[in-house]
């Protein structure tokens, strides 16, 4: 009888052992739901961090076109995703009104190309423009023209009143 009752009075670590699983299975749970949260805020970080990066322009090109006195006129700079020459008059020289300012590429053969005529009186314009637009011009020069610019396939027909060397930015 004494071996019955010494068993009975034994502590019985059954109801421990319990309460420390019930417990460290809490404590896994709320470790996975911490870890399936933070990678769904990671997931979302990741996606708006490359919709930021689409907006955001790349340039690839630039050119700062200077005047007589070697002063800034005009900031040009082409981003590839966009397609366009971004123009920004930094000075505030105007056409006449019987005048346009057209843009010229000027090549390693020196051949100038007309990439357009600039809109009157804006201080920010765009010019479509592709990469391959730029690929080979060494600089970008604007003369004034009669109004509506020169004809096609003819150069300018007065002197550069801007001219700057076209960069290409490293990527």
């Amino acid at each position: 009888m004494t071996e019955t009752t010494s068993l009975l009075q034994r502590p019985c670590h059954a109801a421990r052992w319990r309460a420390a699983t019930i417990a460290c299975l809490l404590l896994l749970a709320v470790g996975i739901a911490t870890g399936v949260s933070m990678f769904e805020q990671f997931t979302a970080q990741i996606h708006h961090l490359q919709k930021k990066l689409q907006s955001t322009a790349q340039i690839k090109y630039i050119a700062v076109l200077l005047d007589g006195q070697q002063t800034p006129a005009l900031l040009v700079t082409q981003d590839p995703q966009d397609g366009a020459l971004q123009i920004q008059r930094l000075n505030s020289i105007a056409e006449g009104r019987e005048d346009s300012m057209q843009l010229w590429a000027l090549a390693a053969d020196g051949q100038p190309r007309s990439l357009g005529v600039l809109a009157r009186g804006s201080k920010t314009l765009r010019i479509a423009a592709d990469e391959r637009t730029l690929a080979e011009v060494r600089q970008l020069a604007i003369s004034v023209e009669n109004k509506g610019g020169t004809v096609e396939n003819a150069g300018p027909s007065l002197p550069y009143l801007f001219v700057g060397a076209v960069v290409q930015k490293a990527l």
